[in-house]
């Protein structure tokens, strides 16, 4: 999975598109619209407006073309990693989005506008919350200090041929390549950064200046992020120098590694962070999602490292669960919350096998019970939402059109929000709903012929409120689509 870096995007800056921002809900109450998103610009011409609507472009091709992880539970996990490292990366006013991607391959990304993008092969080879944070700290580092758009005049003449691979290699992943036709892309990629050499060298010391700040600001060592390098080397050493997918975009040599520890041991940490069990949870959803076909395989790679007891026991309830063995996934996970009170990851855990094992009314109950204390947790809201399609279609479409107003940008939600509309007898939204799905993951010329159907519906029932949005919600997918038609 390519780290878009200076290549895709520095071919999309040079092209100067414009490209519609992220999606933007209006008041559904005040103006009975039921509020679908809109990718309209905000009229900024900023640098940084540039940037957030050509990432978020890029973003939706990417969704077509990689394979997503979608776990409500690891992406709320990651988003508070960021949340917390933000106010520390010297980054202003900037509206992150975090997508996951259901790889082995040891990598992250970001790009321009705030995409952030985690591999599950991360968490497996990270044991420790530190590290993972110094690679998200890391990635935020280059936003802040906008190395694409520096290196945007180096990479005129080479950005094409660049782009043009890496593209095939996603497309290959697409169509069933998996790791290897991401792994084209990455090979691409490297080929880039060895050409840009001088350039990336200086841009990762500055990330890493960045990143080892952001970590000790926010409580974590920062001698993990040499740590994490250091391992990373060992890897490629031992896999007979064939460096991992993180390495190839972000070259490491020893003064860097040199200059990291220096930069590291002259930080204090003022308030430093415990170990938080939640990381090594999340870390056991990301090993079974790996593992899906050989679950043993995920428990002894949790147990290889030091994870806690408790984790082990949480990886165990999950494979219970994926076996059929619902009562007693249940039972473990009920007592692992109890003895965590704090975690609100594991009644969601507990909630979610409810809801796999076609446990709806239980799957309600235990929302509505962790909802209560915790509001708007979004997996429990979100489990919510899809138990209620199965039992109570009109409180289903409540529940999901609201939290599609808080993640506009989700397109499992709006999934979720188009099955409810048309169990709800909300035809022509329904369609609505589903075209922004269409346009979330890259799939234009369908989302602008789900809008013509969706029109149709509206103009059939006399519903003009309907009828205007849709009206002028295929304007901006033109719009988006003329940008698209330029990558």
């Amino acid at each position: 999975m390519p780290r878009i870096a200076t290549t895709c995007l520095a071919a999309l800056l040079s092209l100067a598109l414009a490209q519609p921002t992220a999606a933007q809900w209006i008041d559904s109450r005040a103006s009975d619209d039921y509020g679908l998103p809109s990718l309209t610009s905000s009229g900024s011409q900023a640098v940084s407006g540039e940037e957030a609507r050509l990432g978020r472009a890029w973003l939706r091709q990417f969704r077509a073309r990689a394979p997503g992880w979608d776990d409500p539970i690891a992406q709320e996990y990651v988003e508070s990693l960021i949340t917390r490292l933000l106010p520390h990366s010297d980054l202003v006013d900037t509206d992150t989005l975090v997508t996951l991607v259901e790889s082995r391959m040891l990598n992250a990304f970001a790009v321009p506008g705030g995409v952030i993008g985690v591999n599950a092969g991360l968490f497996a080879f990270a044991d420790e919350e530190a590290a993972l944070v110094s690679v998200l700290a890391h990635e935020l580092g280059h936003l802040s200090q906008r190395h694409y758009a520096r290196s945007l005049a180096r990479a005129e003449q080479t950005q094409i041929p660049t782009m043009a691979a890496m593209l095939a290699g996603m497309l290959i992943a697409a169509g069933g390549g998996g790791d290897a036709g991401i792994g084209v892309a990455m090979g691409s990629q490297a080929a880039f950064i060895q050409d840009q050499l001088a350039y990336s060298r200086r841009f990762e010391q500055e990330a890493d200046r960045i990143g080892l700040q952001a970590m000790a600001q926010a409580g974590y060592d920062p001698q993990a992020m040499v740590r994490m390098f250091r391992a990373m080397q060992r890897m490629a050493s031992l896999q007979g120098g064939n460096p991992p997918e993180f390495l190839l975009t972000h070259p490491v040599t020893e003064s860097r590694l040199s200059d990291t520890q220096d930069r590291a041991s002259q930080l204090r940490l003022d308030s430093p962070r415990d170990e938080d069990l939640q990381y090594s949870l999340v870390r056991a959803r990301a090993l079974l999602a790996i593992h899906r076909r050989d679950p043993r395989q995920a428990a002894t790679r949790l147990a290889q490292g030091d994870a806690p007891e408790a984790a082990r026991r949480y990886l165990a309830a999950l494979i219970d669960a994926e076996r059929g063995n619902t009562d007693a996934a249940l039972r473990d996970l009920d007592a692992l919350a109890r003895e965590f009170p704090d975690l609100a990851l594991l009644p969601a855990s507990a909630t979610e096998v409810a809801f796999e094992a076609g446990r709806y009314d239980d799957t309600i109950e235990r929302s509505r019970r962790q909802l209560r204390l915790m509001p708007g947790h979004v997996p429990t809201t979100r489990l919510l939402g899809e138990a209620l399609l199965q039992r109570d279609p009109d409180e289903a479409w409540r529940v999901l059109r609201e939290l599609s107003e808080r993640r506009p940008e989700d397109p499992q939600v709006f999934t979720l929000l188009a099955e409810a509309a048309g169990r709800s007898d909300r035809e022509a939204w329904g369609h609505l709903a589903r075209a922004e799905q269409m346009q979330l993951t890259g799939r234009i010329d369908n989302a602008i012929r789900q809008l013509d159907v969706a029109k149709g519906v509206a103009e059939r029932e006399g519903n003009t409120t309907a009828a205007s949005r849709i009206e002028q919600r295929r304007k901006d997918f033109l719009g988006y689509r003329e940008t698209m038609e330029k990558f």
